[in-house]
Formats: C-alpha cells, sequence, structure tokens
C-alpha cells in the first residue's frame, strides 16, 4: 500500500504518537518531579508545591484534550 507505513497512514502514526507516547513521557516526567520531591526531603507541601508547579504544563495537555473530547 502505497503512502502508508507498516499499513498505518501518517495521521493514525501521528495521533498514536500524540496520545500514548506524550501520554507516557507525562508519567514519565511526573515520576522525576515525585523523585525529585523524594530525594530534596521536600515534606508534605514541598511535594505540593512541586507537583503543582512543575506539571502545571501538563495539566494544560491534559485539560486541552479532555475540553476536546467534550466538544466533539
Amino acid at each position: 500500500m502505497p503512502g502508508t507505513v507498516l499499513g498505518f497512514t501518517e495521521a493514525q502514526i501521528a495521533y498514536f504518537g500524540l496520545t500514548v507516547g506524550l501520554g507516557g513521557f507525562i508519567l514519565y516526567m511526573l515520576f522525576i518531579v515525585l523523585n525529585l520531591a523524594r530525594e530534596s526531603k521536600a515534606g508534605r507541601f514541598g511535594t505540593f508545591v512541586l507537583l503543582l508547579v512543575l506539571s502545571f504544563g501538563m495539566l494544560g495537555f491534559l485539560a486541552k484534550s479532555v475540553i476536546k473530547w467534550f466538544v466533539e
């Protein structure tokens, strides 16, 4: 089939990379933030602040996906 890679179109590969690939990367970044909080002995409030501040961009990406899902 011309125009495909392993039977997938470019749009399907891009969608898979955006949802699964970026979702896995977000989980990995959350692991890094939690590990940073644990190694720095931040405590409960410090861990909350680290998660809030460092994960704010990830929260925006997830909110965009949820809003897009509701609109469609």
